[in-house]
């Protein structure tokens, strides 16, 4: 038996690969680094789902769709917001769309989570939302319905390439979920509520905001070496290092790094978090020379959402936005593969004798 099914081999996949030893993590057959800087939000979305759905049409056919179904969800946002969180905002909102395994359904979701997600940060801020406007990119759509005004195409670059980076990411725990959902024929948007559900779990996907208060109480480079001695006295868990599956560094680390290095004012700010990281790996290497811990994908990720103004209780619903992509990538592939998922359990409890 192995309870974390790590050594469990549960599906054959076209969409990515997860080396944890090597550092690499592999996407339609392009390394990660390469597609977060070459791909937009459509193009990803394109290249992920184009074999499952043969009607997608281009890339420009893909942003005319989004834009078309934001403006369907935007009907929505009424019954959603207020009252909730912002990932509680996006589940709700989602669980209201049509629920099957075909198109409309597939661009509903990632197209609604957007809107979703930006009326919800404005919301939390005492602020109305904002329509979407169809003609625009995904990703810029997106970053304006949420700030009242046009983000830069920096920004918008810098928002995309971390969507694309976050889209997919093997059998992790969310994307599993959605595959089991997705194998009873439940429909798509199910299967990304199973996603979503599994995401809000802190496990999962809940680390880039404590990345931020963790920079914030260091405050400067000349406290870092103390406050990471006492966190380490007291077992404090340093958010931002060690993953279940990567035994070397997080190779999505990296793109996002070069990602937020491109926006302009952002120098000093990578300076500190660089030294943070090189004082956080050393102690850790001192303290635990036998296991592997280190940089993953959420601490560049916190760098570069604040960057961009994004609000930290709104960092996981973001993550939802990308790898939502993934997930319903893999719900249709799963579909494609016919097989319901059910698995063995061994029974440990007691038998009882009839009287």
């Amino acid at each position: 038996m192995d309870s974390g099914l790590e050594n469990v081999v549960a599906a054959e996949t076209v969409l990515s690969d997860v080396d944890g030893k090597a550092g690499r993590l592999i996407i339609r057959g392009w390394p990660v680094e390469e597609l977060s800087a070459r791909f937009g939000f459509e193009a990803a979305l394109h290249m992920l789902w184009q074999p499952f759905f043969p009607e997608l049409g281009s890339v420009a056919d893909v942003q005319a769709q989004l834009g078309k179904a934001r403006a369907a969800a935007f009907e929505h946002v009424g019954s959603i917001v207020g009252g909730q969180g912002i990932l509680s905002s996006l589940r709700t909102g989602w669980s209201l769309l049509q629920d099957d395994e075909s198109l409309e359904a597939a661009i509903a979701l990632p197209a609604a989570a957007g809107v979703f997600l930006a009326s919800a940060v404005r919301a939390a801020r005492g602020l109305q939302p904002i329509a979407p406007d169809p003609d625009l990119p995904h990703a810029a759509d997106v970053l304006r319905m949420m700030r009242g005004e046009a983000a830069s195409p920096a920004e918008v670059k810098a928002f995309e390439a971390y969507l694309v980076t976050v889209s997919d990411h093997g059998l992790n725990a969310s994307t599993f979920a959605a595959r089991v959902i997705a194998s009873t024929r439940a429909g798509l948007v199910s299967a990304a509520l199973g996603g979503v559900s599994a995401l809000k779990g802190p496990l999962h996907g809940g680390a880039p905001g404590p990345v931020l208060d963790m920079l914030d109480e260091i405050g400067e480079p000349s406290r870092a070496e103390a406050w990471i001695d006492a966190a380490l006295a007291r077992k404090a868990r340093l958010m931002g290092f060690g993953h279940r599956v990567y035994r070397v560094r997080d190779p999505r680390a990296d793109a996002l790094k070069a990602a937020v290095a491109r926006l302009p004012g952002t120098t000093g700010r990578i300076e500190f978090a660089e030294h943070i990281e090189t004082a956080v790996l050393g102690k850790l290497a001192a303290k635990y020379p036998d296991r592997a811990l280190e940089t993953n994908v959420e601490f560049y990720t916190a760098i570069l959402l604040e960057a961009l103004e994004i609000p930290r209780e709104a960092f996981t619903a973001v993550f939802a936005q990308g790898r939502c992509l993934g997930w319903v990538a893999h719900a249709r592939e799963q579909i494609d593969e016919g097989r319901l998922v059910r698995p063995k359990s061994i029974y440990t409890g007691p038998v009882l004798e009839a009287a």
